[in-house]
Parts: C-alpha cells; structure tokens; sequence
C-alpha cells in the first residue's frame, strides 16, 4: 500500500488558519476552523499570515489506497500477483474488450466491511457502484469503476499514538475521522522508456481491488499524519485485508516550492522510493471532469445482518456484517494493552513491539523460554537486539540469533554464569551465525564470571592502588567516582566480573 501524498491546499486563507492556531471556531465542516479544497491527499502547506505565528502551517488529510489482499481481482477472476511477467494476468474483462461484464469479488467485500468494523465506520446496508471517467494510457475502458454516491462504509475514527518531543515515555492520543471507505479497481502501470521515447502498458494490476480510505484534514503536521498512517498499517495487516507496504513524504516539498515563489497545482503524484521524494502523474480533475454515472452493470451491493438476513438465504451468496465483526481480531490498541497488563512492561514498549514485524512474538517466545523477567528481556530486545537489526537493515524474522537462543544467552546472564558486558559479547559473537550455543561461545571465548573471589579482591585492590586520584575524590565524598573503578575492573577482567560483587568489595576496601 502506498501512502497518499498531500496535493494542494488550494483555496485557503489566512484568516482561518489563525483562527485554527489559536483554537477559535471556524467553518461547521472542520473541527480546527481551517479552510481547505482539498485533493488527493486532503492537505498541504498553508500560510498563516504576518503575525508571529510560524510561516507555514500545515493542514493534512489522507485518501489511502490500500490494495486488498486478494487471490484474484475486484470484478474479474485474474489472479493478483505481484512481479508477473508484463500482461501475463489480464482477463477479457480487465483488458475492456466490448460486451465484457463486471462480476464482484466476495473477498473484497468482506476485507473492505472488516476494515470499515474496525475502523469504528458504519456499514452501509446498501452501497452503489459509479464509472469515474478520465482519460490515462493504463486506463483501457476510460473509466474506472469506483463507489462515489453511496460507498460502503462512512463516518469512522482513527485514533492514534503520537510522542511529545520525540519522546517516547511521553505519548499522546489524537483522533483523526474516517469520511468513508469505499471499494474501487486500479488502473494498469505504465512503463517509460526514455531511450526509446516511447510508453509500454503493463495490464496486470488493471482491476486489482482497492480500498479508498478518506481521512478528514484533522491532522496538523507529518508527524501526525506518519503516526495515523502507520497505526491503518498495522490494522490492515493485523485484519489481513492488506499487506500494507507503504511510504510517506510531501509537506517539505510544497512549502519549499512556495517560498520559492511557485505555486501547489492539484494534481495527483506518486512517491518513487528509488529518488526518495514525490513525482507529478497527472492533472487533477475537479468532479465534474470525472463525469460520474451510476455503474450500469453492477446492481445495488447490499448487505446483511443477523436481522435483516431471510432465514432461506443461501449463506455463501450474501455477506453477513455481524458474522464479520464476530471474527474481528485483536487490534494494535488492544494488543498493547495487553502486553502492558501481562507482562508489567511500558506502554512505549508495548508501542515499539507491534511497530516491528514480528517482535512480539519474537519477545513472548524469549519471555516463555528464559527465567529472565519480562521487564528486564524487553531491554535486551530492543535496545541491544533491534539495534542489530537496524543496523544491518534486516527484519526480526531475517534475524540471525534465534529467540531460543536469546532465551539461552539471557539464562546464562540470569544465573550470573556471565556478566551483562560478556552476554554482549556473546551476543555479537551469535550474530555471525556460526551456529554456535551461547554456551559454547562463553566456553570458547573464556566469559565466564571470576568464581574466585580473592582473584577478584587482588584485581580490585591493584586499580584502587593506581588510582589515587579518584580514590581521594571518593573518600571526600564523590560517590559517582566509584563508577570508574568498577568500569576499570571490568576492563582488567574483560568483562568476567560480576559488577554487583566489584561494588561491594571496592566499597569494603576504600573504607578501610
């Protein structure tokens, strides 16, 4: 899925900008009393006016398409699949060859209900179908047929986490609201190639099933609208209505282009993650350009409920709302709630297990497999495990340290086998993906924890001997020098001292 990128904000005035700013009322339309004609993302950069409010403000909505997971597409039965050879998936249908007839995906329908039930939209019973016309190389039929009057869901919310100065401990809920979500087919891709000046048509994704999800302009900037984007990813991957693979840019790019004296076209662009930044595609019709016309070959989609179902209908022939909602999974919101309350962790912990793919169940898996509290396991996930990752850019399930092998490395630590600067070491050392037990690397490396304590007491007292300026610092009162001897003692045993231990004997030797 492909985030929907801000176009213009045309038509806005500084006036209810500054009304939004400083929280006075504004059209009924809008919640933040800002005024914006809005395209395909709903949003842009709009000026504020010479007062000492900041230059440019910023006024986001989204229209996402998200394309459905699906074996085949929306209204004919070619299979969907991504990569194939150019026009190797193109049904009479999907290619508009005359006397051809649209005939509705059951699976699009339900993802779509699934999607708008979690979503908190209400599900309309009845929802229509409309060409929307427009002239595109990759558009074979001239039209596209889309839900514009009556679509099948409307009047939803999306709430959504966001941090307070990039702070994680320091988190806030906002809401943005869903206008509508309605089911629609893709067009086909065109293919430039600029050494031949010449345009290829691919086919293949011609007809695949979307969901449009239409957000209102409630966002005010692209943190929010990054953090409403990514909490609709993890729903429609948590419902499996989409894959929800996406990307998001566009606010920086029309402020620029206004200080620099051009001007926001309404149009619609593309982001090209190659470039890392958003290309024009084509103009942007106002609706009258469309020239919408109710879909003459599709009936009336209507849809039931426990109700309203007749008691001699055929099941599979009809799609059942409440049946749906029955079977609604557990939702992110839902998710971390119970990863706080059953394992004792933060809610920002909560926040970066479900936003990696994944490391939930990486983390129950380590939890059920260590004798490590969960409270001390998360540090190890994230701050040193996902480190990695990141590092090397690879996902949890592409992670070379298994999580029982994280379970084993955590054991040995918990057991005090090995101290926390030797389970890193170890930890590094698993990385490699030797295929090698935690154990043996200790055995082989020599990390073990010094047993011996008089061993440990002559390393303690020979960096205390030469250390008498800070020896001299502690007695006088700076505890927080005691620190670097511990680290010193560390280094001399490479990590084989159990910290704790060092502490105390230190402690005991400087107040002699």
């Amino acid at each position: 899925m492909a985030a929907a990128v801000a176009t213009a904000a045309r038509g806005c005035s500084g006036v209810w900008c500054r009304a939004w700013q400083r929280g006075a009322g504004g059209p009924s339309h809008s919640p933040h009393g800002q005024r914006a004609a809005a395209s395909s993302a709903r949003g842009g950069a709009v000026p504020v006016g010479k007062s000492g409010l900041a230059p440019w403000v910023p006024v986001v909505g989204l229209e996402i398409h998200a394309q459905i997971s699906s074996n085949s597409k929306l209204f004919s039965g070619s299979q969907v699949q991504f990569a194939a050879p150019p026009n190797s998936l193109v049904s009479f249908f999907d290619a508009s060859l005359p006397g051809t007839l649209p005939v509705l995906n059951r699976r699009c329908v339900e993802a779509a209900v699934m999607t708008g039930l979690a979503l908190n939209c209400s599900i309309n019973k009845k929802s229509l179908f409309d060409r929307k016309h427009y002239f595109y190389a990759d558009l074979p039929a001239g039209y596209q047929i889309t839900q514009q009057r009556v679509p099948i869901a409307v009047n939803g919310s999306l709430s959504y986490s966001l941090c307070v100065d990039n702070k994680m401990s320091q988190m806030v809920t906002k809401t943005v609201r869903i206008k509508q979500i309605q089911l629609e087919q893709d067009s086909g891709k065109s293919l430039h190639d600029d050494t031949r000046s010449q345009t290829l048509v691919d086919l293949n994704r011609a007809g695949v099933g979307l969901m449009e999800v239409v957000m209102e302009p409630d966002m005010c900037c692209g943190e929010e609208a990054a953090a409403a984007v990514r909490e609709l990813q993890l729903i429609l991957q948590t419902l499996g209505s989409s894959q929800a693979v996406m990307a998001d840019y566009e606010i920086q790019r029309q402020i620029e282009e206004l200080e620099n004296g051009g001007t926001i076209l309404n149009e619609t662009r593309a982001f090209d993650s190659k470039l890392g930044c958003t290309v024009p595609m084509r103009d942007k019709e106002g609706k009258q350009d469309y020239r919408f016309m109710p879909e003459p070959n599709l009936p009336p989609l209507i849809l039931y409920d426990a109700k309203s179902l007749p008691a001699n209908m055929n099941h599979q022939q009809v799609v059942n709302i409440d049946w749906i909602h029955e079977r609604l999974p557990d939702l992110p919101s839902v998710k971390r709630a119970k990863l706080v309350e059953q394992y004792g962790i933060l809610p920002e912990h909560s926040f970066a297990l479900l936003n990696e793919d994944g490391l939930t169940e990486f983390f129950e898996n380590v939890v059920k497999q260590t004798q490590m509290k969960p409270k001390k396991v998360i540090g190890w996930i994230l701050n040193v495990l996902l480190s990695y990752l990141k590092e090397h850019s690879l996902t949890v399930k592409e992670s070379p340290i298994s999580s029982l092998m994280m379970a084993d490395l955590l054991n040995l630590l918990e057991k005090k086998e090995i101290s926390s600067t030797a389970a890193k070491q170890v930890l590094a050392e698993l990385w490699k993906g030797e295929e090698k037990t935690p154990l043996e690397i200790v055995k082989e490396k020599k990390l073990e924890l010094i047993q011996d304590q008089k061993e440990l007491e002559q390393i303690c007292q020979a960096v205390i001997d030469g250390q008498e300026n800070e020896v001299m610092a502690i007695k006088a009162g700076n505890l927080k020098v005691l620190n670097k001897l511990i680290g010193l003692v560390q280094r001399e045993t490479r990590g084989r001292s159990n910290p704790v231990l060092v502490k105390q004997l230190l402690e005991k030797k400087l107040s002699e």
